[in-house]
């Protein structure tokens, strides 16, 4: 064969045996692989995604805004479909949140066929970043979470995951209301990643609408008043409760520190729970209340019964003595209460007796949850009765040796302004279209009983009462002083430094309309309820009786 004809035969061969290794990778791609392949395409063509719904707004009572969802857009790379990382980096920059050389090297990653730049970007950065048409960068619609008012009720309201779902708070706990039904959308793509056709396939259904009790001017004025008691005494943090006694509804419910809802995770952790609710502390001479209503509705004394008090009293292997060194005296029940005179209210516990005192303290809800709307609320803590100790009557009578939350002391004062009846607290008033229901007040003592210890606790205020120097003109006020030692846990002894300050009070005094509960945790500086306390309990009053138009009385 000639040497042209040689090297025909050659190439024909060679062309021959390629075309034959094509046929039979042809054959495999076609039968064996066949099934995994048409997956691929089909993934790489086409995907479903989900379209998260909406999120319903919070509002309070009055119709503001106080959490809202709004139009944004996760913001992902499939890096191989991405030509030139170091370009695209530098043209995405402007619009994420992420630095420049970390968009690099997401970008440039091949481990990976898919990779989030940024979640949660703003719409009109979104927009922007579409409009620059790079391959291999997409946009999945989303919502995200902003609170209008930043500060205000942050503890109460709560946060929200890059998920959509409620991680604490009210977006926790009526997360399913909020968070609707998500839809679902169909893309068809291109051979590089463009789309083609989209269709929604299932319409996301938005999240209700979530009305709250809460008002929020008087919960700013609460916070405000208590960043003044922050500033002055230093203290660990501070809580405050506003209250509508005749139906429970909360008004406010304020903590110190503050934190910024926009940005939950720059605070430290004690201060973005709720106090009102998650905070266990021994109440002291707030208690003392509790200890005269059982004495009153047992007939076990009167408002002008009169005891003489020795300075200090012998309990077992305690010694108690009131505040301030004092002589013997002789003191009514009225003086007892108003004077907060600890020898005094132990004389009455013991006169009515260890069984039924601690029937009363079941009965006016310690050591269960008071059942507010509000999540991580504590039991406290309750001496069982086959428990109590010889001292036990020369603790408890005076709030010690028991553990409450400012929550539970709010609702049994409450019991004391609505004439008896212990409503249930709570913060939500429709979900949607729907008006929550509340179970109806419960009956603890009678209507002439908390006449009696809504006018004794007038005395509060007047000269000689651990509140005197507070005043609201136009108003009579009832409430009562709280000063409690705190146990050292080292000791487990009662610390001589550190001290929780409290108040609790209504007004108008005899037929109340609001109620206010402050809690300060280890004031710096003073320590007492009546110097703490007490004045942001008239702050907080002073703005809240004129601004809901509740006539003077």
């Amino acid at each position: 064969m000639q040497p042209a004809g040689r090297r025909i035969g050659i190439l024909f061969a060679l062309f021959f045996g390629l075309l034959a290794v094509a046929g039979v990778r042809a054959g495999y791609l076609a039968t064996v692989r066949s099934s995994q392949l048409k997956h691929q395409a089909k993934v790489q063509q086409s995907a479903v995604e989900t379209i998260p719904a909406r999120r319903g707004t919070i509002v309070d009572d009055r119709g503001t805004e106080l959490a809202v969802s709004e139009p944004a857009a996760d913001v992902s790379a499939t890096p191989y479909l991405v030509k030139d990382p170091v370009k695209a980096a530098q043209r995405l920059a402007p619009f994420l949140d992420v630095p420049e050389d970390q968009i690099v090297k997401d970008l440039a990653r091949r481990d990976t066929g898919f990779v989030y730049l940024q979640r949660k970007v703003r719409a009109d950065k979104a927009q922007s970043i579409s409009d620059l048409k790079i391959a291999g960068i997409d946009e999945t619609q989303t919502t995200s979470r902003t609170y209008p008012r930043d500060w205000l009720a942050s503890q109460v309201l709560g946060t929200v995951g890059t998920d959509g779902s409620g991680l604490s708070g009210l977006e926790y706990t009526y997360n399913r209301d909020l968070r609707g039904s998500d839809g679902e959308r169909k893309t068809v793509r291109d051979a590089i990643g463009q789309p083609i056709d989209v269709q929604d396939v299932k319409l996301a259904q938005p999240g209700q609408t979530l009305q709250l009790s809460l008002d929020a001017a008087i919960q700013d004025k609460a916070e405000a008043v208590l960043t003044q008691v922050g500033a002055t005494y230093k203290p660990k943090r501070a809580t405050a409760i506003v209250m509508n006694p005749r139906t429970g509804a909360l008004l406010a419910v304020a903590n110190w520190p503050r934190v910024d809802a926009n940005d939950v995770q720059g605070a430290p952790a004690t201060a973005r729970e709720d106090m009102a609710v998650g905070y266990t502390y021994e109440p002291g001479s707030t208690f003392k209340a509790v200890t005269v209503a059982g004495a009153l509705q047992d007939n076990v004394v009167t408002p002008d019964t009169s005891f003489g008090l020795p300075p200090c009293l012998q309990v077992a292997d305690r010694t108690i003595c009131d505040a301030e060194s004092r002589p013997a005296e002789t003191l009514t029940v009225a003086q007892i209460l108003a004077q907060s005179s600890n020898v005094g209210a132990d004389t009455i516990g013991m006169k009515e007796g260890a069984d039924k005192f601690s029937q009363w303290v079941t009965r006016f809800g310690y050591g269960r949850p008071t059942g507010v709307d509000l999540p991580g609320e504590e039991r406290g803590i309750v001496l069982a009765r086959d428990h109590y100790s010889g001292s036990s009557m020369g603790n408890l009578p005076i709030g010690q040796g028991i553990s409450v939350t400012p929550m539970q002391m709010a609702a049994a004062y409450a019991a004391i302004a609505n004439g008896g009846r212990i409503p249930v607290p709570h913060i939500v008033s429709r979900v949607g279209p729907r008006r929550v229901r509340v179970p109806a007040p419960r009956r603890v003592i009678s209507s002439e009983t908390a006449l009696q210890l809504r006018t004794m606790l007038e005395g509060v205020f007047a000269p000689g009462g651990t509140a005197s120097e507070v005043s609201i003109p136009g108003y009579k006020l009832a409430g009562k002083t709280g000063t409690a030692n705190k146990v050292d846990p080292a000791t487990g002894q009662y610390s001589k430094s550190e001290y929780v300050a409290s108040f609790v009070g209504f007004a108008p005094a005899l037929h109340p309309k609001l109620e206010t509960m402050v809690v300060v945790d280890e004031p710096q500086g003073a320590i007492y309820g009546g110097q703490v306390a007490a004045p942001a309990f008239g702050q907080i009053m002073a703005f809240a009786l004129p601004y809901m138009k509740i006539p003077p009385g």
